[in-house]
């Protein structure tokens, strides 16, 4: 019987070398990775995100042709670039005569729609391999919560530990007695705390960031192409790893919610990018950190290692679950019928309100900000700003390196701006300037008084945050979490609240110029 001759296709978030595929070189199977502009141009990404993706690719097409494996790689400017998967998949077939087609479960939906299309019309067989990285099937979660109208996280995450095995006693109990120490992880940075200086790398990108420019690809941020900063191939990513392990997990937990202006950093492992284009695995990341616990429990404390082995085990494959649920219609998802355009500034960081300038400053020089920036700062503004879903959707999934759809949507459209009515979150993620001012320094020195609910430079998240509630009332007076602030708002005189009301509506009218 005559062996089939085989192409696979590899997408660039599926760099997985432990992969079965690659264990073995075969010569009748061909492997292509294709740099294109239908994954350059859905949205406006960060130039750091593009040429992360096409470094890390680039690298990967190296280390199996040092394995022996026949692969093609397509750059960005070749000319018989056709710039989209099914057809360039399509135009190697017939060229090479390419009797089967494989390819790995793709993390978006966008992605899988296209390849169906694309198998439903090929004229030779055809296999779909998964990609072996995740703790977690697609349909996995659908299936924990069948005829469930909640979808609690916490639920989830007791799931996964137990069956994993991971930080649980010989009696189903886990570790300590005790599911989620995230009360422990709470903490403002003090004073006069020097966090320890991030690992950075000096990857020279200069020939893929002309390319791209050469393409003319609109994109965002900076870069300094000489010294590119972000792990592009495995052997980067266990290195940031072992930084991460070594110095930031003592101390991660309990600072994993603070915000400081001169540390874009501070102790978080900055893996989501590695692990998002599977150079890494979530087993391993979770396996090496619990295996340092154990060697150093008088350096490494509980709560620093279960807040962030939740992270893992728990937020990225739930967030993963609910998007495979619940989309397509997810994308469409708008609850409060929020209308509004981004602010012109989110684009520029050029704002008078100090939080929001650091925050995006640091998302357009390093293509990344932390879960709390990202919540309770620009997400936190959006939201109560009433800006449209769909435009903090493009914006997050553009602006941040390790933002791909299955990841971003959920935490975006769910748990930033409550869009989806409440899927992913209990309640809306908003805040006045108090608790701002609780978890960073940002406030001192602002131009903008954070006391200040009212009157010339009063924070705009005070009344932002009152108008808000007003506005959304009527869906969520009866939420459980949220019905004392409607006793608050309703306690204040008619005057205040009007005075409120009014400051607002000033500053949503002007809010270019904040």
């Amino acid at each position: 019987m005559t062996k089939p001759k085989i192409l696979r296709l590899i997408l660039g978030d599926q760099l997985n070398i432990n992969h079965a595929w690659f264990q073995q070189a075969d010569d009748s199977v061909t492997y292509v990775l294709m740099e294109i502009r239908s994954e350059t141009d859905y949205a406006q990404h960060h130039i750091q995100k593009v040429i992360g993706f096409f470094a890390a690719m680039r690298h990967f097409c190296e280390v199996l042709r040092s394995e022996n494996h026949h692969v093609i790689y397509i750059k960005l400017n070749d000319p018989t670039n056709l710039q989209q998967f099914d057809k360039n998949c399509a135009a190697l077939i017939q060229a090479h005569q390419f009797t089967q087609f494989e390819y790995l479960l793709p993390d978006e939906y966008r992605v899988q729609a296209h390849l169906d299309a694309f198998t439903d019309q090929l004229d030779i067989p055809f296999k779909v391999i998964d990609t072996e990285h995740f703790y977690s099937t697609r349909t996995e979660l659908a299936t924990l919560f069948e005829g469930k109208k909640m979808y609690l996280m916490e639920t989830f995450y007791r799931y996964m530990r137990k069956k994993h095995r991971v930080l649980m006693q010989d009696d189903d109990k886990p570790l300590h007695d005790q599911w989620n120490f995230d009360e422990d992880n709470r903490q403002k940075l003090p004073k006069n705390h020097q966090p320890i200086p991030p690992l950075l790398f000096s990857n020279n990108v200069v020939e893929i960031a002309s390319e791209i420019e050469k393409a003319n690809i609109k994109t965002i941020g900076t870069v300094d192409a000489t010294q590119f900063i972000w792990p592009i191939d495995r052997v980067q990513s266990l290195q940031l790893l072992d930084f991460f392990i070594a110095h930031c997990l003592p101390l991660f937990g309990t600072y994993q919610d603070a915000m400081v202006p001169n540390a874009w950093s501070l102790y978080h492992a900055r893996l989501s990018f590695s692990l998002n284009i599977k150079l890494i695995s979530p087993k391993e990341v979770v396996n090496r950190a619990i295996e340092a616990y154990h060697k150093r429990p008088d350096q490494i404390a509980y709560n620093q290692l279960e807040g962030f082995v939740r992270q893992i085990i728990g937020w990225r494959e739930y967030m993963r679950g609910i998007y495979w649920l619940k989309m397509p219609e997810y994308a469409n998802l708008n609850y409060f019928e929020h209308s509004e355009k981004l602010p012109a500034w989110f684009w520029t960081g050029e704002t008078k309100m100090n939080c929001l300038k650091h925050a995006i400053t640091q998302s357009l020089d390093y293509a990344y900000a932390h879960h709390i920036q990202r919540l309770m700062l620009t997400g936190n503004f959006a939201l109560l700003a009433g800006v449209h879903p769909d435009a903090v959707d493009q914006w997050y999934l553009g602006i941040y390196i390790d933002a791909i759809e299955w990841v971003e949507i959920t935490n975006t459209r769910g748990m930033s701006q409550f869009a989806d009515g409440g899927i992913v979150g209990s309640k809306p993620y908003v805040s006045s300037a108090s608790y701002i001012h609780k978890m960073s320094s940002y406030c001192t020195g602002c131009y903008y008084d954070k006391s200040k609910k009212t009157g010339e430079k009063a924070c705009p998240f005070n009344s932002l945050y009152w108008n808000f509630y007003d506005r959304h009332e009527a869906k969520l007076a009866k939420n459980p979490r949220i019905g004392m602030m409607y006793k608050v708002w309703h306690n204040m005189k008619p005057e205040a609240r009007a005075d409120l009301l009014a400051q607002a509506a000033y500053y949503l009218t002007h809010i270019d110029a904040l």
